[in-house]
C-alpha cells in the first residue's frame, strides 16, 4: 500500500496499529508513534530547544501547519539541528508504524501534519532503513521479548565487564515496570536506540523481559471444577475463594 501511494504521489496520512506516516506528493514528511518520543521531546530533552520556545511555535504556527519553519525563522532552533532531529523522529516512528500487523492500514487523503515541511524522505528510503533496523536487532539478540514487555535488571555475573554510559542509563530504569518505550520517554532518546541497548544488555545477561504469569486454572470440564494443585503450605486466601466458589454452585 505504501509503495502504491508513493507511485501515485499521494498526500495524506497512512494510519496503522502502532503509528502514522504522513505523505506529501508520495514522500514521507513526518511519522508519529505512541512507542516513540515525539520531536518535541527530542528537541527539548536534548537541550536544543527550551519548552517555552516549543509551545510558542505551536501557538504561533500550529494552525498554519508551519511549526518547523517558525522554529527556524524565529531563531529557536538552527535549521540543520531541526532537520537532524526531525529525521531521527521520522525514522524512529516509522520503524514502529511499519511493524508487521494483522490489522489493515487506512489512508486518509489530504491530511497534513502541523509540523509542516522540513525534509521529505522517499518511501523506498524509509522501507530500506526500517528493514535494516530489524535485521540489526536480530543480529544483536534474536529474542524480541524486551522490545515490548517491561524489563527488569538482573544481577551481573562476576565476569561481566563495565557497562557503557548510555547503557547504564537504560539499565538504571529497568525496574520491572517500565517498557522500552517508557525508558525512551524518560531519557528523551530514540526508542529504537533504546531497543538496541536493551538487546545488548539482554545478550550480556543484564536484563530480562518480565513475562506475564498464567492465571490459575479454574475452568469447568464436564461439570467438574479443575482446582489448582494445593501444596503442603496452602494459600489460605486462595482456599477461601475456592470454598466460596463451590458454595455458590
Amino acid at each position: 500500500m505504501l509503495q502504491r501511494l508513493a507511485a501515485e504521489r499521494a498526500t495524506g496520512a497512512l494510519m496503522r496499529d502502532r503509528g502514522t506516516l504522513y505523505l506529501a506528493d508520495g514522500q514521507v514528511v513526518h511519522a508519529e508513534s505512541p512507542a516513540t518520543p515525539g520531536i518535541d521531546v527530542l528537541l527539548t530533552t536534548g537541550g536544543t530547544l527550551r519548552h517555552e520556545g516549543w509551545w510558542d511555535a505551536v501557538a504561533q504556527a500550529g494552525a498554519g501547519q508551519r511549526v518547523g519553519r517558525y522554529l527556524v525563522d524565529s531563531g529557536h532552533v538552527p535549521g540543520g539541528a531541526l532537520e537532524l532531529c526531525h529525521l531521527g523522529a521520522l525514522y524512529d516512528a516509522a520503524f514502529f508504524a511499519l511493524a508487521p500487523t494483522g490489522t489493515p492500514a487506512r489512508f486518509r487523503y489530504g491530511v497534513s501534519h502541523w509540523i509542516g515541511p522540513v525534509r521529505p524522505v522517499p518511501v523506498a528510503a524509509v522501507q530500506r532503513e526500517t528493514l535494516r533496523r530489524r535485521e540489526l536487532l536480530d543480529r544483536i539478540w534474536p529474542d524480541a521479548a524486551c522490545d515490548s514487555a517491561p524489563v527488569l535488571r538482573r544481577p551481573a555475573d562476576p565476569g561481566t565487564g563495565s557497562v557503557p554510559y548510555r547503557q547504564r542509563a537504560v539499565l538504571e530504569l529497568a525496574d520491572g515496570v517500565r517498557t522500552a518505550s517508557d525508558i525512551a520517554q524518560a531519557l528523551g532518546r530514540s526508542a529504537f536506540h533504546i531497543l538496541v541497548d536493551l538487546r545488548r544488555l539482554a545478550a550480556a545477561g543484564l536484563v530480562e523481559a518480565v513475562r506475564e504469569q498464567p492465571l490459575p486454572a479454574t475452568a469447568t470440564t464436564a461439570g467438574r471444577i479443575t482446582l489448582p494443585e494445593v501444596t503442603a503450605d496452602p494459600d489460605i486466601a486462595l482456599l477461601r475463594r475456592l470454598r466460596d466458589a463451590l458454595e455458590a454452585l
